[in-house]
């Protein structure tokens, strides 16, 4: 049984060998994430030609998102690199405190506008929600607070509000420098952190294609706004990715698994690519076998129709990553053995479709999931087709039939769609057709007398073209 849901692993110290590559290829890895937050522009190259070098040598179609690291808001340093605050006691927070001036008393942020986002009453969470602090009064830039939940806080720590409200622009200059080097390096996809509505996503997408990317936008659902905003958002992005970390932190943890349900739902509504992500197996950082608590929450994210679940630091940095991959893989098959929720082809059945290749798409996978058929074929230019073929819940493999690579890549990540390399040769219906039927055979997809579905357009070579649908018996003729 072929795995429907993709998965998406981190590169990093753990993985710049390219045997742990290979490995982790040919333990199911579809997508690899190359975290602009940590380390530089070399490091980010040289791993992104080791993994495509190594992906061509796997004969495998392999992504490569590139997530921007986006207006994280961090306190600056400490004398002593890390205080104790004890609960009960006075703590501020100033941008024009000095860079390295922190004490228990207080420490410099790196937000200058902070102070005009916070009011007396407000809380602030800091080391993702490990201290806690409210916020007592404001004087000029220096946020006095009491600690509410005390701990060890160190360098670089991040800050929340909880509830939201932090008035960061999502992309930093740092971001627009790292946006030129993922166009130059042909990423698939491009993640941007902390949006915080359309706008954002747009404002994005104009920077990378102006650098020349033809990668795919990923929203990263962080922020209490997000939530908030999310229809426009959805509307603006290619992918949306549920980032639960920073989420978790501003919404709240009690209502993040619904959060999570309904961005899922309403993501697939809208016909685009979820990702779930954020501590799916993180005590693999450390352990060979995820808990049983990691296991349900995978399985969880697969039952509701994600399109694919990410590893962060169980790759990056962890010491198993190709059994991390592996384990994920064989979760995610796990829980698609279960059977779907009744009404499974009630996707959009009372909307109105404006494009004929997404009324095709639609009507494809009705068939398919009446008849007994074996395989979806789409030749398909842009992906666009497999793409809304996949939001209809269907055991029934999509096979992404494409002579571009950029496309191959990009589907990989759409669940349970899977790219062939197929370049069309021939003109006459009935060579295609048997050209089609050979390379379905040629790699055991199908058997002889199969009946598949092929969904193509009257124009080769043009995107958004696909107008036709037929239901073919595999043959071994020709």
């Amino acid at each position: 049984m072929l795995r429907r849901t993709k998965i998406v692993a981190t590169l990093g110290p753990a993985t710049d060998d390219k045997n742990t590559l290979r490995k982790m290829i040919e333990a199911g890895l579809d997508v690899a994430r190359i975290n602009f937050s940590h380390g530089n522009a070399e490091e980010h190259s040289r791993r992104a030609r080791l993994l495509r070098e190594t992906a061509t040598e796997c004969g495998r179609d392999v992504g490569i998102m590139g997530d921007l690291q986006g207006p994280k808001i961090r306190v600056r340093r400490f004398r002593e690199h890390s205080v104790k605050l004890e609960d009960g006691a006075p703590f501020f927070l100033d941008s024009m405190l000095g860079y390295e001036d922190g004490t228990a008393e207080g420490v410099s942020v790196a937000l200058e506008t902070l102070h005009n986002d916070v009011a007396k009453g407000d809380v602030l969470l800091l080391n993702d929600g490990m201290i806690e602090l409210q916020v007592e009064r404001v004087e000029g830039t220096r946020i006095h607070t009491v600690v509410t939940t005390g701990g060890i806080l160190s360098d670089h720590k991040g800050i929340n509000k909880k509830g939201g409200g932090l008035s960061a622009d999502a992309l930093t200059e740092i971001d627009r420098q790292n946006i030129r080097l993922a166009a130059e390096l042909e990423m698939d996809f491009l993640a941007v952190s902390f949006v915080r509505t359309g706008g954002d996503v747009r404002e994005a997408r104009e920077l990378f294609a102006e650098a020349g990317g033809k990668g795919h936008i990923v929203a990263k659902v962080e922020r209490a706004e997000a939530v908030a905003n999310i229809d426009s958002i959805i509307d603006a992005a290619d992918v949306v990715m549920v980032a639960r970390g920073d989420l978790g932190v501003e919404m709240g943890y009690a209502e993040l698994t619904g959060i999570q349900k309904k961005l899922i739902r309403k993501t697939r509504k809208g016909s685009k690519i979820v990702i779930t992500a954020t501590q799916m197996m993180e005590s693999m950082i450390q352990n060979p076998i995820p808990t049983r608590a990691e296991v349900s929450d995978v399985s969880n994210a697969v039952m509701d129709g994600t399109d694919a679940v990410m590893l962060s630091g169980e790759t990056a940095v962890g010491k198993f990553p190709v059994q991390a991959v592996r384990a994920m893989s064989e979760v995610c098959t796990g829980a698609e053995k279960f059977p779907l929720p009744a009404g499974r082809t009630r996707h959009r059945m009372d909307d109105h479709f404006w494009k004929v290749d997404e009324a095709i798409a639609m009507a494809a996978m009705y068939t398919a999931n009446h008849m007994q058929v074996s395989a979806i074929i789409a030749l398909t230019e842009s992906g666009s087709t497999a793409r809304w073929m996949s939001r209809i819940r269907s055991d029934i493999p999509i096979y992404a039939f494409t002579p571009a690579e950029s496309t191959s890549r990009r589907v990989a990540l759409y669940r349970g769609v899977y790219p062939v390399a197929f370049a069309i040769q021939e003109t006459t219906r009935e060579r295609l057709y048997a050209d089609i039927f050979k390379t379905l055979l040629a790699n055991e997809l199908v058997e002889v007398d199969d009946l598949v579905i092929f969904t193509k357009g009257d124009l080769e070579g043009v995107s958004g073209n696909t107008n036709a649908m037929k239901i073919l018996k595999v043959t071994d003729e020709g």
